[in-house]
């Protein structure tokens, strides 16, 4: 067995982290920020988050349909995106359609807006359909790590209105097990706890092997320990309000 030790800041690091007006982004968790496209304008995401979306598009020959609108953010940034929709759209519309300074995913550098290629791109609402380039995109993004992070009907649970364009990475195989069981994130994050690190287990299959995640509580104030196998690949990720997600990869199952 391998002893792990994990610092309480660490619940704010990882690619699980949940941000929503409940739960504030820590402005030093995000990681390297890479370019989205080397040709096109300079719109960041967290490293492999950036590699694996350009390996989706490029997959769905998606170049010449599908553009980047808007990836990571800073602080100052999404105060004034907040700022000025307040001023040309109303406090109505900003709170549906643009997170809170501090609250939003695109301060993690792990989202992205994206648009369907045309003349005119609206920044706050870019037309992303359902269908053609879109709809292959929405329909493979799970196999590369990416959710739909605001889909219709859950508006009450994420606190955002529907928001197709958006698409947040929390790698594999959790956008596929989300899709699978239909969570959102918020839902996701809770549905875990019911599998206690050291005592059950989600398992997922995946090329004939298993991934098991499970949910490790952060102790309240001091460091929490990790007891794991070491004959197995693991990651850990926190989740910005109480403790970590514990992903095994390679057993079978």
């Amino acid at each position: 067995m391998e002893t792990v030790i994990l610092q309480r800041k660490r619940i704010h690091v990882g690619n699980l982290i949940l941000v929503n007006a409940a739960h504030g982004y820590v402005e030093e968790a995000y990681g390297n920020l890479e370019p989205v496209q080397r040709d096109g304008p300079h719109i960041l995401l967290e490293r492999r988050a950036a590699l694996l979306l350009s390996g989706l598009i490029e997959k769905i020959n998606g170049r010449q349909g599908i553009v980047p609108v808007s990836g990571w953010r800073s602080l100052q940034e999404q105060q004034r995106i907040w700022d000025d929709s307040l001023m040309e759209n109303g406090r109505a519309f900003t709170e549906k359609y643009v997170a809170i300074p501090g609250h939003s995913e695109h301060q993690t550098g792990l989202a992205i807006d994206l648009g369907l290629k045309q003349e005119n791109i609206d920044f706050i609402r870019p037309e992303f359909p359902a269908e053609g380039v879109c709809g292959r995109f929405r329909t493979k993004a799970p196999a590369y790590g990416f959710i739909e992070r605001y889909p219709s009907g859950k508006e009450d649970i994420t606190g955002i209105a529907y928001e197709p364009w958006h698409f947040r990475y929390v790698g594999i195989p959790h956008a596929m097990i989300m899709v699978r069981e239909k969570l959102t994130l918020e839902e996701y994050i809770s549905f875990i706890k019911d599998f206690p690190y050291g005592e059950k287990t989600y398992v997922f299959e995946k090329e004939g092997k298993g991934v098991f995640v499970s949910y490790l509580k952060a102790g309240p104030e001091d460091d929490t320990v990790l007891a794991i196998k070491e004959s197995y690949p693991y990651t850990v990720s926190g989740n910005n309000v109480d403790g970590f997600i514990i992903t095994q990869y390679g057993a079978k199952v």
